[in-house]
C-alpha cells in the first residue's frame, strides 16, 4: 500500500495526539516515519485518492495537530509515496534542505490576505473624488438620465476610475501589510478579489498584523479585508 505524506517536522520534537486519523473512509491511522533527524507525518493511502471535501479538512487537521508541538513542513494534498521505505528515502536524500525550510519556518505562520471593494462606498467615492464623473451624472439627470449612448459612456467612465481605485488600493494594502512580515507571495489571481496576497509572520507578530488590518477597514470604508490564518505555511514551501 502507497504512502500519503502529509508533512515534514523535526525527529527529535515530533509528537502526535494519541489516536489521531487522517484521509480515508474509514480514517487512515496517522503515524511518523523518522530518519536522519527528520519525521514524515503520513497515514496508508486509499487506492482511490480524489480531492473530496472530507479529505481536504482531514489533511489540514492532520497538519494542525502535528504543528502544535514544532514547526512542520505542509505537503500539499495528494503527495504520495510508493511506500514507507521511499520516504525513508527521500528524507535522507534531501535532509539538509528539509532542515534549513524547518529552520526558516519555525515560530512562523501563515496569513492570507484578499482585498475586494464594498460597491456603494467606492462608487461615492469615485464621484467624490472625479468631477468629470460628478458632471456627466449631473447632465444626464437633468436629460431624464440621458441617451444610452451617453449612460454607456458614463458606465465606462466609472469602471475605469473603479479600476484605478482597485490598483491605488492593493498598494495601499500591500505597502501597509508587508512590512509587518518576513515574506510576501502573491495568490492567484481571480475576477472575486483584486488583491490575494500570503504573508509570513511570526507567531508573536500575529495580532499587530490582525490589529493593523482591522485599523486599516476602519480607515477606508470602501476597502473589505478578508484574513485567514494562522496557516501552515504552505506559500512558503518549495514543491
Amino acid at each position: 500500500m502507497s504512502t500519503y505524506v502529509y508533512g515534514i517536522t523535526s525527529g527529535e520534537r515530533a509528537q502526535l495526539p494519541e489516536g489521531l486519523t487522517g484521509i480515508g473512509e474509514p480514517p487512515r491511522p496517522v503515524r511518523l516515519v523518522t530518519e536522519a533527524g527528520l519525521a514524515a507525518v503520513v497515514s496508508d493511502c486509499p487506492e482511490e485518492l480524489r480531492p473530496k471535501r472530507r479529505d481536504l479538512l482531514a489533511h489540514q487537521q492532520v497538519l494542525s495537530e502535528a504543528g502544535r508541538k514544532s514547526s512542520v513542513l505542509p505537503m500539499r494534498f495528494g503527495s504520495v509515496c510508493e511506500s514507507d521505505g521511499d520516504v525513508v528515502r527521500v528524507l535522507t536524500e534531501h535532509a539538509e534542505h528539509y532542515r534549513s525550510k524547518l529552520e526558516q519556518l519555525t515560530g512562523r505562520v501563515e496569513y492570507n490576505v484578499k482585498a475586494v471593494h464594498q460597491e456603494d462606498a467606492v462608487l461615492h467615492l469615485v464621484l467624490a473624488e472625479n468631477a468629470e464623473l460628478r458632471a456627466l451624472a449631473e447632465a444626464n439627470r437633468k436629460a431624464g438620465g440621458g441617451t444610452y449612448e451617453e449612460r454607456l459612456r458614463f458606465g465606462e467612465k466609472v469602471a475605469e476610475a473603479v479600476r484605478s481605485r482597485e490598483a491605488w488600493d492593493a498598494d495601499l494594502v500591500r505597502d501597509t501589510l508587508e512590512p509587518l512580515a518576513e515574506d510576501c507571495r502573491p495568490g492567484p489571481e481571480s475576477g472575486g478579489w483584486f488583491l490575494n496576497l500570503s504573508l509570513l509572520v511570526p507567531e508573536s507578530a500575529a495580532e499587530r498584523l490582525l490589529t493593523t488590518a482591522d485599523r486599516l477597514r476602519r480607515a477606508h470604508p470602501q476597502l473589505d479585508l478578508k484574513v485567514n490564518g494562522p496557516l501552515p505555511p504552505y506559500s512558503f514551501v518549495d514543491s
